[in-house]
């Protein structure tokens, strides 16, 4: 009965998606691109795959920053076919998926507010997942009190910002602060709402945003070290979900150097390999074990999106989809750049996704 009901409403889209996660660059399409001289050859090998000819009325010389633009509209509009056809739950759940782009395009416009930069230019530079109706508004604020009036009326994400946001709130010491406050109320409230469609979509999403809700706890702290952010700052800033809450999340609030964020990583199995012995000791360069970190986290989150396709009648392929399309997209980007700056040793150094 749960498949014959999904199916009256969602089937079609399902089939829809699956036939785009088909279209997926696959190992051999990768080998192809990873032997090609110039950008052009890159686009006429780009041009056999599901891409096709979507750089084909670009001009000559190709940039990263025209494939990289072109590859996310190509997401887009996949996204956009799906969202128009959906109807209640599904519909809700791509609004969701829109929320934490939004989140970024918001920050976005309030920095540029706070330096006084042309906030009709920064529009440009959001991503067009998040973009809303109601964004050209914030572009007419011209001080932060404006703006912040503007978030809380014009905006979809207004019960997030409403009770972490303050005028006096937003400086460069504490946008970040509120940019993972907000971050933390979205996924807790996504958290939620996946609770009521009922399993299997719970077990799937619940797993990948338990993920998610781990990976900023771990990267908070460890971007916090050596900076004026205080331990009680840092605590009220991880999701209240995530197989680290709660006793792993204490564990990170109190921690002092890399040792003790990877004593709390022991805790669940699956993370006990992201902080390995050879990042002991490296507290002073927290940006290094960052970036370290971030490879092994794209990792881990590529298997969990993947596993997200063996289950059917469910909502979490639709983000799986997503999220899978935007290492694609990460990937053609750092192929395209390392053609560009003729660093062929670097070029495998992306991460495959099938």
């Amino acid at each position: 009965m749960e498949a014959l009901f999904f199916n009256v409403d969602t089937g079609f889209l399902e089939g829809v998606l699956r036939g785009y996660k088909s279209g997926i660059l696959s190992q051999s399409h990768y080998a192809n691109l990873t032997q090609c001289e110039t950008l052009e050859d890159f686009r006429t090998q780009l041009s056999a795959t599901d891409y096709g000819n979507f750089l084909a009325n670009e001009p000559l010389p190709l940039s990263t920053s025209t494939i990289a633009d072109k590859a996310t509209q190509v997401l887009v509009n996949q996204f956009n076919y799906l969202r128009s056809n959906a109807v209640e739950p599904l519909s809700k759940f791509l609004d969701y998926i829109t929320y934490a782009y939004m989140i970024d395009n918001v920050v976005l416009l309030i920095t540029g507010t706070l330096h006084e930069r042309d906030t009709h230019e920064l529009l440009e530079r959001c991503h067009p997942l998040g973009v809303f109706d109601s964004m050209p508004a914030l572009c007419v604020a011209t001080n932060v009190e404006e703006l912040y009036q503007s978030v809380l009326v014009e905006t979809p994400l207004a019960p997030y910002f409403r009770g972490c946001l303050s005028p006096h709130d937003l400086d460069d010491l504490n946008i970040e602060i509120v940019r993972n406050t907000v971050y933390k109320a979205y996924l807790e409230d996504f958290y939620q709402y996946c609770a009521t469609l009922g399993s299997p979509t719970s077990d799937v999403m619940h797993s990948i945003l338990s993920f998610e809700a781990d990976r900023r706890a771990i990267n908070i702290t460890i971007n916090s070290f050596n900076t004026e952010l205080t331990k009680e700052q840092r605590a009220r800033l991880f999701p209240s979900i995530g197989r680290l809450f709660p006793a792993g999340n204490n564990m990170l609030a109190r921690a002092d150097d890399i040792d003790q964020v990877r004593a709390a990583c022991d805790m669940v199995l699956e993370y006990r390999s992201f902080l390995d012995s050879s990042l002991s000791g490296q507290s002073d360069d927290s940006l290094g074990v960052a970036a370290q970190l971030e490879d092994k986290f794209f990792r881990a989150e590529i298997h969990l999106n993947k596993l997200s396709f063996l289950q059917q009648f469910h909502y979490g392929v639709f983000y799986g989809y997503v999220k899978l399309k935007e290492q694609e997209i990460r990937n053609l980007i750092w192929i395209a750049e390392c053609i560009a700056q003729d660093a062929k040793d670097r070029m495998h150094d992306f991460i495959p996704i099938f």
